[in-house]
C-alpha cells in the first residue's frame, strides 16, 4: 500500500503535534524540564511527609516502606505535573 503525500503530511502532523510544547523552567539561565523539577520538588516533599510520620511516631502504620515512600513520591511527581503543566 503506497501513501500519498497528503496521507504522510497527515501520519506526520499527528506524530509530530505532541513535540509543539515541551514544558521547561528557566532556573538560573538553565532550561530544565517540567517533569525534573516537579521531581525535586516531590522528594523534598517525600521527605517532609517521612519527618512528619516519624515525628507523630506513624511510620509504622503505612504498610511496606519499601513501596510507600516510591509510590508516595510517584504520586506527588504526577500530581504536581498535572497541577502546573497540563
Amino acid at each position: 500500500m503506497k501513501l500519498t503525500n497528503a496521507a504522510r503530511a497527515a501520519c506526520a502532523t499527528l506524530v509530530l503535534s505532541g513535540c509543539q510544547r515541551a514544558p521547561s523552567i528557566d532556573i538560573e539561565g538553565s532550561f530544565f524540564p517540567g517533569w525534573l523539577v516537579c521531581l525535586t520538588i516531590a522528594v523534598v516533599l517525600t521527605f517532609v511527609v517521612r519527618w512528619l510520620l516519624l515525628r507523630f511516631k506513624m511510620e509504622s502504620e503505612v504498610g511496606p516502606l519499601v513501596i510507600f515512600y516510591p509510590s508516595l513520591l510517584t504520586l506527588l511527581t504526577g500530581a504536581l505535573w498535572l497541577s502546573y503543566f497540563r
